[in-house]
């Protein structure tokens, strides 16, 4: 079992937090390890990385003593990833580690009258490299978060953008073909950040050049993709619409057929449509549990469509349809058998399964799951986690005299920052 430790980098919104502002410029250790504790940094972790002993870190919480000793304070810096300024401290020599490398990609600007020598990248190998490396990124974003895939798929679609430019027949095909499934991946990776300008801009792209290299397949999967963003929006008209365009197409494999299916479910289930939403779950999970036919094309990723991911969404639209206990029911087996590697999703699914048992009118278990849901998404820095938690907390709102209650509204305040939204019914 890997042994807990702090993150690399504290949640943003922490490090933003107005009160963790004025105690870190107070040196109030107290409140700074309390609001570490609500972030799910206990005080046995604070003791581990600051070299202190629990009970010293107990007696700082309750008050007593101050920490001032300078050492002590430049430890708890290191040993938490506290920026050095927010402590009037020295930039610290982890923080100028984490800067370097950026320093090191920049590209030098070019000497007045010279030209670069730099020779161009030969696009047939960059399209082999990329293909891959993509399973990776695919996996990254599943297990630690689309944050730590978005820079660099970013810089791919960027290069791939320029060289297709320059690029002709065999060459700029293949660069079209891996361009469309990265630029399709790049827009996911900004939804489930949420950042929905961006999402829809690289979606366009990447029907652009679906289209422009022939690839129908892809084409059809953009078609569901841009139906899922249109659910996200609870835009039901345009996701029925969308996803039944991409059910037309002669080349969508059994894969995309199953996520387009389900996805017009959720259109359906949008629109207060139960008879339509379960025939297309239904239709949707016989076609998921078929052997899957996508070529193997591991630059397109579509091993997460399973019948376990398609009742994850049907039970998320169950809630929707007036029956959150067979909700419940659903998402606490389908969570038992979710491989791990889709950490992020999980994090999504029992948030959703928080509000169904919220719903339901069991405050205590949805406290639990959305106090675990909330500790993925602190890591993942998932948009789509953090929304869906943010209406588990609405609906969890009259049971906020419940201690558990309490104390998840508490951790969700303090790393949202943000109001109760609705909830969502995109994958």
């Amino acid at each position: 079992m890997t042994e807990a430790r702090v993150p690399d980098r504290l949640p943003p919104s922490l490090l933003s937090n107005p009160e963790m502002i004025t105690a870190c410029r107070r040196r109030d250790f107290a409140t700074v390890f309390r609001l570490l504790k609500l972030a799910g940094i206990y005080p046995s972790l604070i003791a581990r990385a600051c070299d202190m002993t629990p009970s010293r870190v107990g007696e700082v919480m309750a008050g007593k003593p101050k920490i001032e000793k300078i050492d002590l304070i430049e430890r708890i810096a290191d040993g938490l990833h506290i920026p050095g300024r927010m402590l009037g401290l020295a930039s610290r020599e982890w923080e100028q580690e984490a800067a370097a490398p950026q320093l090191r990609h920049r590209a030098p600007e070019p000497s007045a009258g010279r030209q670069s020598l730099s020779a161009p990248i030969d696009p047939e190998f960059f399209v082999s490299h990329l293909r891959g490396v993509m399973p990776g990124h695919y996996k990254a974003a599943n297990l630690l978060g689309s944050r730590h895939a978005l820079d660099a798929v970013t810089r791919h679609v960027q290069l791939l953008d320029r060289l297709q430019q320059n690029a002709g027949g065999r060459a700029r095909d293949e660069l079209l073909t891996i361009g469309a499934r990265t630029a399709e991946f790049l827009g996911w990776l900004n939804q489930d950040l949420g950042d929905f300008g961006q999402a829809l801009y690289w979606s366009d792209r990447a029907m652009e050049w679906a289209q422009e290299a022939g690839d129908d397949v892809m084409a059809a999967y953009v078609l569901f993709r841009k139906s899922n963003q249109a659910t996200a929006q609870r835009s039901a008209q345009k996701a029925v619409s969308l996803a039944r365009a991409a059910q037309r197409s002669a080349s969508a494999t059994l894969r995309i057929r199953a996520l387009a299916a389900q996805q017009e479910a959720q259109g359906h289930a949008l629109m207060g449509n139960p008879r339509f939403a379960q025939a297309k779950f239904d239709e949707a999970h016989e076609l998921a549990a078929e052997p899957d036919d996508s070529h193997a094309d591991d630059a397109l990723d579509l091993a997460y469509c399973t019948p376990t991911y398609i009742e994850m969404q049907r039970a998320n639209c169950l809630i929707e349809l007036g029956d959150p206990r067979t909700a419940v029911d659903m998402f606490e087996a389908e969570l038992q058998i979710l491989p791990p590697i889709y950490r992020n999703d999980q994090g999504v699914y029992l948030s959703r399964l928080a509000r169904a048992y919220a719903v339901s009118g069991e405050p205590e278990q949805a406290a639990a799951a959305a106090d675990r849901a909330l500790s993925i998404a602190i890591d993942t820095e998932s948009a789509r986690a953090m929304s869906e938690l943010s209406a588990a907390g609405n609906a969890l709102q009259r049971w906020r005299a419940v201690p558990e209650v309490a104390v998840f509204t508490s951790r969700l305040k303090l790393m949202s920052g943000t109001t109760p939204s609705r909830p969502s019914t995109s994958s």
